[in-house]
């Protein structure tokens, strides 16, 4: 659980970061996937300091992916809009109403409900056909974003932030699937898919509309579905008699978190009203 919110702080930090590098890189194709945003997007020191963050908050989350079941990690993950929520506050001088304030300290509440409830990582054997069936899911997740960056730009952030979020819960599976270093491993292909069309699409979502809708589909999309798997499939479970606890735990912390989803937003540039931020 240490190193869990030790990855969500990294996340956290990075968030605010990337959010500040993708706004100020020039997209190259307009709206919808861009993959000329990307490239664009690493020339700016604050993106690639977020992408260092993240790699260290990947590796913690691997540790924590390795011995708390998939659903704590996932809480704790979505929490990590907590701690943009702080750093925003201070970093960036965006003021915390009492209602974002509550849903901190609701987060702190689902995340402390959880580590009191939550079992050891299940061991359950399910076979190749999960492996299988996670790679066909990571070969999916880019072209659905494709799909998603041709809607109207209401809806487009919304639709790539939760593509992104599958493709970081792809991630999340198949750390847990992964045993050794073979590759001939479907879930190592699945991994690495899967993360690289997560953060393409997750880029793309942060300069195409709202970075508060786009987080908010990135927050449901890595930790409802992964945390289903883990307990359908790889035996995640409880401490005896506190499943109801985990369960309350998990709905407080993901909607704390969501409650926060605006926090990744960048600053409005000089001279821009506030209601131009995101648009």
């Amino acid at each position: 659980m240490v190193c869990a919110l030790a990855s969500a702080f990294c996340f956290g930090a990075a968030s605010v970061l990337q959010a500040l590098g993708a706004r100020a890189a020039e997209a190259g194709t307009g709206g919808g996937v861009d993959v000329v945003l990307m490239a664009r997007a690493l020339r700016q020191w604050r993106y690639v300091a977020g992408l260092g963050l993240d790699g260290l908050g990947f590796l913690l989350q691997i540790v924590a992916l390795r011995t708390l079941p998939i659903y704590a990690v996932g809480a704790a993950l979505a929490a990590s809009l907590a701690v943009t929520a702080v750093i925003a506050s201070r970093a960036l001088g965006v003021r915390l109403r009492r209602i974002e304030w509550a849903a901190v300290g609701v987060v702190c509440l689902g995340l402390a409900m959880l580590a009191l409830a939550a079992g050891k990582e299940g061991h359950e054997d399910v076979g190749a056909w999960l492996e299988w069936g996670l790679l066909a899911a990571a070969l999916a997740v880019l072209p659905a974003g494709a799909a998603a960056g041709r809607l109207p730009a209401r809806p487009r952030a919304l639709t790539l932030g939760l593509a992104g979020g599958f493709g970081f819960g792809v991630v999340e599976i198949a750390v847990r699937l992964i045993d050794s270093t073979d590759l001939a491993d479907p879930a190592l292909y699945a991994l690495l898919l899967g993360g690289g069309a997560a953060y393409l699409l997750y880029a793309s979502a942060l300069h195409s509309g709202s970075v508060t809708t786009a987080t908010a589909g990135l927050v449901l999309g890595e930790t409802i579905g992964p945390a289903v798997a883990g307990v359908a499939w790889l035996g995640d479970r409880t401490r005896p008699g506190l499943g109801w606890l985990a369960l309350l735990g998990f709905a407080l912390a993901v909607a704390g978190s969501l409650t926060l989803t605006r926090f990744g937003e960048a600053p409005p540039p000089t001279g821009a009203s506030g209601a131009d931020v995101g648009r």
